[in-house]
């Protein structure tokens, strides 16, 4: 567990200044053992994103979007415009004339859409009085074009010229969109995945979008959908279900499907039948393009694409609905969650002491939506790949729930919180040799060694 060195949690009054903490030492394999509290937002920070080594940007509730750098934590602009909160940010980079440029776009809720350039803090570019608020944005790089989903969604080109728009859809809306070989675009509506495709003329001038093919296979709302390769999809939806999609055929892979159903094991485990509704929503998916981590409710599964097979879980990884996950190595992982806490996993080989609960695992997952059985206890306790999702340490700083976390390598890791704070964890001894570094280095040049 970490902990404040400066007397518990009742010491945050001391990072007003952005000043480093450092936190204990009891959990060997957890390297973030110091954290940096940047404050500025006034309400709860949903979305931070990278805009190049050393700087990122966050943005929330209170319609601001900041830009810091990770390495020093200092607030480097604030872009103000907004007047409600932000539901989208992403970076946009434009290429011209051999120069590349990374830009900024935010959509809020005030039903306006911004283009940001992070250097100076202008606000390039905007589109106001929208029809409707945008909830989901989708660079497309290969055409100079972004898309953006709401009741409706519409072609935009850098300039914020509009394109192409489809018909309404319903109250829900896009709600998320990926980008699919051949210039097709998966889009979720509500229990759907619509797919669009895109028409561009050879001089880009004429384009069009339009519904292709509808997909309704699942049988509750979307919430979450992501590429796994160039060839493969995901989408997850509210009552657990889980589908690997084709993205040149979009059938479901090799007949693959998962529904997480009840459970009727009566060891330990909690019976899925007496958990609410919300414990079995897929919260999100991210896939490293071998494994897909699935947030079910507060806990966590891995499925093995090559395997085709879940082959690691935690039912119970948090006290409260998984946010946002990452794969940081095929054996390490990261997750967040509304109980305010980070948690770091690792991937290790099963046991053969775990058998006795490994039985109890396999019956909640069945394969389609036949009345084919999966494999079973015995048959999947002799499979070498399966592993088990270890718990190597937990970051605390937050008092609120973690909404997503951005991951900077060697630099650290970046979480954003409803406490309306984000905090910059460092891996504490890699920072001290530098320090120590820096410090002989001065030390040297001041010839303060001889």
């Amino acid at each position: 567990m970490l902990r404040w060195i400066l007397g518990g949690r009742e010491a945050q009054g001391v990072v007003e200044k952005n000043s480093v903490l450092f936190s204990g030492e009891e959990q060997p394999k957890n390297c973030f053992t110091e954290l940096q509290v940047l404050k500025g937002h006034f309400d709860i920070v949903r979305y931070v994103v990278q805009i190049d080594d050393i700087r990122f940007a966050s943005a929330g509730d209170d319609g601001l979007v900041l830009v810091w750098n990770v390495e020093t934590g200092e607030r480097l602009l604030e872009l103000r415009g907004h007047t409600q909160q932000i539901t989208a940010l992403v970076t946009y980079t434009i290429t011209q004339e051999e120069v590349t440029h990374t830009f900024l776009i935010t959509a809020s809720s005030d039903r306006s859409v911004s283009l940001w350039d992070p250097d100076t803090g202008n606000r390039v570019q905007t589109v106001s009085d929208l029809q409707s608020s945008i909830k989901c944005l989708l660079v497309l790089e290969w055409h100079n074009m972004w898309l953006s989903g709401g009741n409706d969604l519409c072609v935009w080109n850098r300039g914020f010229q509009l394109l192409s728009q489809t018909e309404q859809h319903s109250d829900t809306g896009v709600t998320a969109m990926v980008e699919l070989p051949r210039n097709y675009v998966a889009a979720a509506v509500d229990r759907e995945i619509i797919i669009y495709e895109l028409k561009v003329s050879s001089t880009g001038s004429d384009v069009s979008i339009t519904a292709f093919r509808h997909l309704a296979n699942h049988q509750d709302s979307i919430r979450a959908l992501i590429n796994v390769s160039d060839k493969l999809f995901a989408s997850g939806s509210h009552i657990g279900e889980l589908i690997i999609w084709d993205s040149i055929e979009w059938t479901i892979h090799a007949d693959e499907e998962i529904v997480l159903e009840e459970f009727h094991y009566d060891g330990p485990e909690i019976r899925l039948g007496s958990q609410k509704q919300s414990d079995m929503s897929i919260q999100h998916l991210v896939s490293d393009g071998e494994l897909v981590v699935v947030a079910v409710g507060s806990g966590l599964y891995v499925y093995d694409i090559q395997k085709k097979c879940v082959v690691a879980y935690r039912k119970v990884a948090h006290d409260s609905d998984i946010l946002h996950t990452k794969l940081l190595s095929p054996s390490k992982l990261i997750s967040c969650s509304e109980d305010g806490n980070v948690k770091i996993w690792e991937l290790q080989d099963l046991p053969l002491a775990a058998e006795p609960a490994s039985a109890g695992f396999f019956g909640m997952w069945s394969f389609g939506r036949s009345n084919k059985q999966g494999p079973s206890p015995k048959k999947a306790l002799e499979d070498p790949g399966l592993k088990t999702l270890e718990f190597m340490g937990d970051l605390i700083g937050h008092s609120g729930a973690v909404q997503m976390f951005l991951n900077f390598g060697q630099k650290g890791l970046v979480t954003c919180s409803s406490d309306h704070l984000l905090i910059i964890w460092r891996d504490g001894e890699m920072q001290s040799h530098l320090r120590s570094l820096e410090l002989f280095q001065k030390l040297e040049d001041n010839q303060g060694l001889y």
